[in-house]
């Protein structure tokens, strides 16, 4: 009897679901897609099979409207169902769940059950935007297919490992105590699949190596990996905390919050929403998109260039900061979409770091590729690295080990 080994990946968020089915015992994909806009008009499923019937003939689109996640979910099926991919099969082993926050709790990847996924109900004060659609995605997989494992795998497990003067806020110990506050960093399974890709990249041991991730998309974050175990990261309680993002403020004097409040009369909730959503490279200059920003600045737009400017900048500010918590840096590696594709903010963020061992090679800097690559010289003291993230890989990886353990 042949074991299973399908992993279906599902990433739900407010108002969509990404998903890949994945076969781990050759690690190949067989199946990816997208359904966006859930409960709004224009909702649409993209789906794209990589084996069966269907393949080779690329995306395709389904029409109609979806309502809501379980109407999302039960789409998703039936097309994995046409590919002789469904849900039904006996070859699925377990379906793998990313949901942002674990709290203290959740360390690890995690078989759901009634108690566990109360436990992840209970952590939505600490990730409003998120919890609540993970949530959605997990009750929905489970009446769909409640007779296989379904396994939560968290974007705070990798940080988990920081230190506790790392992770503690320098407030009153009670106070945070009662209210859960410490720094939890996120992104970490992207954090975690490439600090071991650059050790691989190097043909090194991951416990030999000491890593600066800098994971660059519209959320942005950086950590400090010591022999593959993460001993700091910028993002904190929330996803707010650390670099320049797209939307996101990044790091912030607290007492902003208490003078738009007292002066400038905002609510809670308005400032909530002008540091989250309006702020960063939108609000420097309203482009959250890097290649519109850097378009801009090449044409000599003056917003768009002190946007790049103060990006890099506190890019610059975490290397530096990082490489002293280390002490010694191996690699410094560029993932995400901004990480993968803007070789100018490589540039910018490694330029006048030579003290620290940081160099680029510019012809292979430029070079676009999906493969991760070099892009240092040969004699660099410091690997600088870019390295495309797959969490969908390592959020099945994790998922198949805790199943077949």
């Amino acid at each position: 009897m042949t074991t299973p080994s399908r992993v279906l990946v599902l990433n739900s968020g407010s108002s969509s679901v990404k998903y890949q089915l994945l076969d781990m015992a050759d690690r190949t994909r067989l199946a990816v897609g997208l359904v966006e806009r859930i409960g709004e008009e224009g909702s649409r499923l993209v789906h794209e099979p990589l084996t069966g019937p269907g393949a080779g003939g690329g995306k395709r689109e389904r029409p109609g409207a979806i309502g809501d996640h379980a109407a999302a979910l039960r789409a998703v099926a039936a097309e994995l169902a046409a590919d002789g991919l469904g849900l039904d099969s006996p070859e699925l082993a377990a379906v793998g769940h990313r949901v942002v926050h674990g709290g203290t709790r959740f360390t690890q990847p995690t078989v759901i059950d009634d108690e566990v996924l109360a436990e992840i109900r209970n952590l939505i004060p600490l990730a409003p935007l998120h919890n609540p659609a993970n949530v959605t995605g997990i009750e929905v997989a489970r009446s769909l297919r409640a007779d296989i494992p379904q396994v939560a795998v968290f974007d705070t497990a990798f940080h988990s490992t920081m230190p506790e003067h790392v992770a503690r806020y320098a407030i009153d110990a009670a106070t945070a105590e009662k209210y859960a506050i410490r720094r939890y960093g996120f992104h970490g399974t992207s954090h975690a699949y490439v600090s071991r890709a650059t050790a691989a990249l190097l043909g090194r041991p991951v416990e030999d190596v000491n890593v600066i991730v800098l994971h660059l998309g519209n959320g942005a974050s950086a950590s400090a990996v010591r022999g593959g175990v993460c001993e700091e990261t910028s993002m904190g309680l929330t996803p707010l905390e650390g670099l320049i993002m797209g939307t996101r403020s990044g790091d912030l004097d607290a007492a902003v919050v208490f003078h738009l409040a007292r002066v400038g009369g905002f609510s809670v909730d308005e400032i909530d929403s002008l540091l989250n959503k309006k702020s960063g490279l939108l609000g420097l200059c309203g482009d959250n998109d890097m290649r519109e920003v850097l378009r801009r600045a090449g044409e000599g737009d003056e917003s768009a260039r002190l946007a790049f400017v103060a990006y890099v900048h506190r890019l610059k500010k975490y290397i530096g900061a990082y490489s002293a918590v280390l002490g010694r840096v191996d690699a410094v590696a560029f993932t995400a979409g901004v990480g993968e594709n803007a070789h100018q903010v490589r540039e910018a963020a490694v330029d006048g770091l030579e003290e620290l061992g940081l160099a680029l090679d510019p012809q292979a800097n430029a070079v676009r590729s999906s493969r991760p690559r070099l892009v240092s010289p040969d004699d660099a003291r410091v690997a600088v690295a870019v390295v495309p993230t797959d969490e969908e890989l390592e959020i099945a990886t994790q998922t198949y080990a805790l199943v077949t353990r």
